[in-house]
């Protein structure tokens, strides 16, 4: 890889051209993230929209099908965009992404739901996820391309991580518009229609890039090639099909991009997972942490992209990879004590033992959160696992045998669920109980919710639970709701049977008597450790993403650089990264650890580790007329 000596710009600023560059293409990246993530953040309120009215093995086609078109087809995007970039232009390319990413994120804000357009409603949200993840597949090459040709040699670094920045910025911006509306409407509102706002706002930000971008002219390096007619007339066959170019591009991969995304997702989505699905902080308090931490981070993108102008990409990339494989367990561990000590000092004392048949327990990869586990071990160790209980699994029992848990000095009988057949619902029921009375006991933050009953089921109630020790009498003399039979029916406070002949029925609120459920104690959540925590997490993020784009740029040549740069980053990003969350929560519910997980960014960042110190050249000053 050919270098130049580098003209005298470190001294000058920006000028008003280069800040219009960076300016359009670091704006338009940062409304098609935010296009982006809204779908994941707003994801329960899709499905209620569109899947909740179909059985559940069609709703799990549906939402596996969305999850793949969000990550899995980004790299087809890289492939399509890339090459239209490199034969058509960069501007116009991009020009074309954003185009498409707004006009599909607009259209899933007033697509009407199944119920009134049955099957077909949901089959056109896949195809616009779809179209978003093409779309975000050719942006970011075009744009980082596009910068990257546009900027002095001795300050590419700087001018390319503006770009880096978008993606964080997208997912702070969608998660500051959705905390405002959802606190502008109540629950009941956001979750009928206030859920489409934020989708029907990408159609301003759509206007508003497309108008900037407009009036953008095309890269200076990709016209002098043009007019050189050095551009290339098949950009995949040469970016793949040989070997020179196809062995830069798994260097990219295995080197770069497949440790840079696993730390990434790590450092920003993983985190937001774990404190909100493992530690049951409430989802408001946790995206505010996060949006704070983020915006305390972000300017370091900057800050390592203009350092790597100074000392090299490569330095930097690695001492990120380093530091996340170094210190992870540590932190997620001082997470867990910041955000739940009650949960992470429950689980220094209680651990469960699931004894179970040979067999009986899977391996619980679950990408979309739909599948259902129906072996006694499977339910066993989903729950232990949805709860964020440690637990060893002994493979001793005898064939055939129901799995049973160990709390303590409480032992529970799992279920299966196919043999249960129509008593599924209440060994469900008993078993949850059984479990949650035992962790309860063994100092897990478990916390009940009210329960309304009807008078003629209270004595039930009472009796399934000695040790709330609840007054009958006082209960019945106490305050009480009379409602009429249709809506104690509606609401399955009781059957049809049991209010033959019944205008309406005394309905008592008990508080502490329903569903348990484990949680963060709000005021035991320390804010400022937390957020703390997720800085050192976010700065990780910021030093192998802040020069990465400078580096991919670097190692590609003009006539295939969209191509080439876009296919390794988004099979980093869009696979190794956008399949981290499952994996990780597969892992650990495999080893009953909500740690163990994490060796799976771990194994991953020092693979990248070790190929990138071998294998990968720094590419700081590159030339970039001079790569061959």
């Amino acid at each position: 890889m050919a270098t130049t000596s580098v003209a005298d710009t470190s001294s000058r600023g920006m000028t008003r051209e280069e800040k219009k560059v960076i300016f359009a293409s670091s704006l338009g990246t940062v409304f098609e993230w935010y296009d982006f993530y809204l779908y994941g953040s707003l994801a329960a309120f899709i499905g209620a929209a569109f899947f909740s009215e179909y059985p559940e093995a069609t709703r799990n086609i549906f939402a596996l099908l969305a999850f793949a078109a969000g990550f899995l087809v980004r790299p087809f995007g890289a492939l399509v965009f890339g090459r239209i970039g490199d034969l058509v232009g960069r501007k116009y390319t991009f020009l074309v992404t954003i185009l498409i990413m707004g006009l599909s994120t607009f259209l899933v804000g007033v697509l009407p739901g199944s119920a009134s357009w049955g099957i077909a409603a949901p089959i056109i949200l896949i195809a616009l996820r779809m179209l978003q993840g093409l779309a975000l597949g050719g942006e970011y090459g075009g744009a980082a391309t596009y910068v990257a040709e546009h900027a002095p040699s001795n300050r590419r670094g700087y001018y390319t991580s503006w770009i880096q920045t978008t993606a964080t910025l997208g997912l702070f911006l969608s998660l500051i518009v959705i905390l405002i509306i959802q606190n502008s409407l109540s629950k009941e509102a956001f979750a009928a229609w206030g859920w489409r706002i934020p989708f029907l706002l990408s159609f301003v930000l759509l206007g508003i890039s497309v108008w900037i971008r407009l009036s953008l002219s095309e890269s200076p390096a990709f016209k002098k090639m043009k007019e050189e007619g050095k551009g290339s007339k098949a950009p995949l066959s040469e970016a793949f099909g040989q070997w020179k170019n196809a062995r830069i591009a798994l260097l990219a991969l295995f080197g770069l991009t497949a440790g840079q995304a696993v730390v990434w997702y790590s450092g920003q989505f993983y985190a937001l997972f774990f404190l909100q699905n493992v530690l049951k902080v409430d989802a408001q308090s946790v995206n505010i942490m996060i949006a704070i931490a983020l915006l305390l981070g972000t300017g370091f993108f900057v800050f390592f992209g203009w350092l790597s102008d100074k000392i090299g990409r490569k330095p930097i990339i690695m001492a990120g990879l380093a530091l996340a494989i170094i210190t992870y367990f540590p932190l997620f561990k001082a997470l867990t004590w910041a955000a739940n000590p009650a949960l992470a000092a429950a689980q220094q004392n209680v651990r469960a033992t699931v004894t179970a048949a040979p067999g009986d327990c899977k391996f619980q990869f679950n990408p979309t959160g739909t599948a259902k586990f129906t072996t006694s071990c499977d339910i066993a160790t989903s729950f232990l696992t949805r709860n964020s209980v440690p637990y060893d699994v002994v493979a001793t029992a005898a064939p055939g045998t129901v799995a049973t848990v160990k709390i303590g000095n409480e032992t529970v009988e799992s279920y299966d669920a196919v043999a249960a057949g129509a008593d599924a619902k209440a060994k469900e029921g008993a078993f949850a109980k059984g479990i949650n009375i035992a962790l309860q006991d063994g100092g897990y933050p478990l916390v009940r919710d009210p329960v309304k009953v009807a008078d003629s089921k209270l004595d039930a109630l009472i009796a399934a639970n000695p040790k709330l020790a609840l007054d009958p009498a006082a209960i019945r003399g106490g305050a009480k709701t009379m409602v009429p039979v249709d809506q104690a029916i509606k609401d399955k406070l009781l059957t049809t049977e049991e209010a033959a002949g019944a205008t309406e029925v005394p309905v008592y609120t008990i508080p502490g008597a329903g569903a348990f459920k484990m949680v963060a104690d709000p005021a035991a959540v320390s804010w400022p450790k937390v957020i703390a925590i997720l800085f050192v997490l976010v700065i990780y993020v910021t030093m192998v993403y802040g020069p990465i784009a400078a580096i991919l740029v670097e190692m590609f040549p003009t006539r295939i650089r969209y191509t080439g740069m876009s296919l390794p980053y988004h099979i980093g990003n869009g696979w190794f990264g956008g399949l981290l969350p499952a994996t990780v929560f597969a892992m650990s519910a495999a080893k009953g650890d909500i740690y163990y997980g994490l060796w799976y960014p771990i194994v991953i960042a020092a693979m990248t580790l070790v190929i990138g110190l071998i294998f990968v050249r720094d590419t700081k000053d590159t030339d970039l007329d001079a790569i061959k």
